[in-house]
């Protein structure tokens, strides 16, 4: 099974903030330049996907959560332990995993941090075009 992963974005749905109210990453995530065309692409190719969030970890499609703010500046370094089991345990029944990260952006050392000490990094392949997608 493959999975397609990218990171979160600091453009939210900003009429959620404080409300409580639960949703999925495609309606909290606004950013137009990189998250929601990466989520539009997935859902039209039909391939699994998934946003990795600084504070709930890999946040799936099907998954609800509520608005947070939280820089990949502010991840401890046991959050970023708890993020990183989590990380490993949802991936766990995907042979390939493939992390969207456009070359024309910014990549935060906690990813590369991610990436590199994850159990699954042999299975995970860079992809920087969501052209890759599908």
């Amino acid at each position: 099974m493959k999975i397609y992963v990218t990171y979160c974005s600091g453009q939210k749905n900003d009429a959620l903030k404080d409300t409580g109210i639960e949703v999925t990453p495609d309606v909290l995530y606004t950013s137009k330049q990189r998250i929601q065309p990466f989520m539009r692409t997935c859902k039209q190719q039909g391939v699994r996907w998934a946003i990795f969030s600084d504070l709930y970890g890999l946040w799936l499609p099907e998954e609800k959560h509520v608005w947070y703010e939280k820089s990949p500046d502010d991840v401890s370094e046991a959050e970023f332990q708890m993020l990183l089991r989590n990380f490993d345990d949802n991936l766990s029944a995907y042979n390939e995993i493939c992390f969207y990260r456009p070359s024309s952006v910014l990549f935060h050392s906690l990813y590369k941090r991610l990436i590199k000490e994850t159990k699954h990094r042999k299975r995970i392949k860079i992809i920087s075009s969501i052209c890759e997608i599908g």
